[in-house]
């Protein structure tokens, strides 16, 4: 074969390649097209700049979102920095850790919401999440304890119903359940008497509707008597003298003033059309129920203004245990900051109530006692001594 063929022969193979390679290069592009992930975090300033605008627009924006004012957000935030709780990272500063933070606990939002209202990846959550859920022990022992105010409380000493009667109450306390998740072989012990499954909480407020206790942890099943005994084994106390109100579900004491059983004691049973208080455990009742209302109402104000108090949550039982603390502690700062609660009234939840769990509303009269404790004699003998002394004063 000639030269000038084997040049022909080349020169149609080579034709031959060209025009296999460019019918299939439009091929091969829309494949690579069609299969080119889309970046989901277009920007690592998305955040920084979210948090930003609400901090900085409509009062309500950041109401909604961070359940408190911008002037308080930036206080915790300026707190949990210079006390070198939080820290500024590379990318995202403290400010943004903490939206993070609270847009959690106000809406009870997953990492993937999170992702799509601050646009960092799902481990970036993950970890600032959890760095916070590390420092509430810290801001709890800070932040939940009594305000040392000498002689009885303004509210107390400035109402003759209350005083000198209650002059040595510091406060009030109750039991209130919040929901949590467990594995299914995990669940008998979390189960409460209503078969929802919940953690039994131990509040305890003064009359400013601080919290300066709190016990987080005991499984749904545990009455509230029992949460009590375990947190005056854990660190709380009351001194000497002093006591606090509590409701039928607990035994009486002379630290711990419960009302007359069997005798009527809510505040529906004395409303409009009922007759007045007839012997001294009647009045000693009503005043008592009372006072020690600011416990209810503080609860309230904790689960409206939180309404994952309300709900299950996909965490770890470690840190769902430390939401109703995370929740007392930014409720004592908003407290302590003059912050406004009368915008909770009309404000819609967060999370639709429809999710909410049946919980119980505590454990009423539903326990047996050891009547011959000395401590509850000692209670009885307390509880009487109020109770005439407020009768005598009240026919006089």
């Amino acid at each position: 074969m000639d030269q000038q063929s084997l040049e022909r022969i080349r020169k149609r193979k080579r034709d031959d390649d060209d025009e296999l390679f460019f019918s299939i290069l439009p091929a091969l592009y829309l494949y690579l097209k069609n299969t080119e992930k889309t970046k989901r975090h277009s920007s690592i300033t998305y955040g920084r700049r979210k948090v930003r605008r609400l901090l900085n627009g409509h009062l309500k924006d950041c109401l909604t979102a961070f359940r408190m004012e911008p002037e308080i957000f930036r206080w915790i935030a300026s707190y949990l920095r210079t006390e070198g709780l939080i820290s500024d990272s590379d990318t995202i500063k403290v400010e943004e850790k903490l939206a993070f933070f609270l847009y959690m606990l106000s809406h009870n939002a997953s990492y993937e919401d999170l992702q799509v209202a601050f646009q960092h990846s799902a481990s970036t959550f993950h970890d600032y999440i959890n760095e916070f859920f590390d420092v509430v022990p810290i801001l709890a022992s800070r932040f939940l304890r009594p305000r040392h105010i000498d002689g009885p409380h303004s509210k107390i000493a400035n109402d003759d119903r209350f005083f000198p009667y209650f002059e040595n109450c510091l406060g009030a306390i109750d039991g209130s359940h919040v929901p949590v998740t467990r594995s299914p072989q995990l669940q008998a012990p979390w189960r409460n008497r209503k078969g929802s499954l919940s953690q039994n909480l131990m509040l305890a407020c003064d009359f400013d509707l601080n919290v300066t206790f709190i016990s987080c942890g005991w499984e749904g099943s545990a009455i509230d008597a029992r949460v009590l005994s375990s947190a005056l084994l854990n660190g709380f106390n009351v001194p000497n003298g002093k006591f606090y109100l509590v409701d039928g579900g607990y035994a009486n004491t002379q630290h711990f003033l419960a009302p007359y059983r069997g005798v009527r004691y809510h505040l529906k049973e004395w409303g409009h059309g009922h007759h007045a208080p007839q012997n001294h455990m009647e009045l000693f009742n009503y005043r008592h129920a009372v006072a020690r209302n600011h416990i209810e109402r503080l609860i309230g104000i904790l689960k409206k203004r939180f309404p994952i108090l309300n709900v299950g949550t996909f965490h770890s039982i470690t840190n769902q245990v430390k939401i109703p603390a995370a929740a007392a502690v930014f409720h004592n700062i908003i407290k302590l900051q003059d912050g406004d609660e009368e915008w909770l009234e009309d404000q819609e939840d967060n999370i639709d109530p429809a999710v909410f769990v049946d919980l119980p509303n505590g454990d009423g009269e539903n326990i047996q006692e050891n009547q011959l404790h000395e401590n509850h004699v000692l209670g009885n003998q307390l509880r009487d001594h109020i109770a005439f002394q407020m009768w005598n004063d009240y026919i006089a």
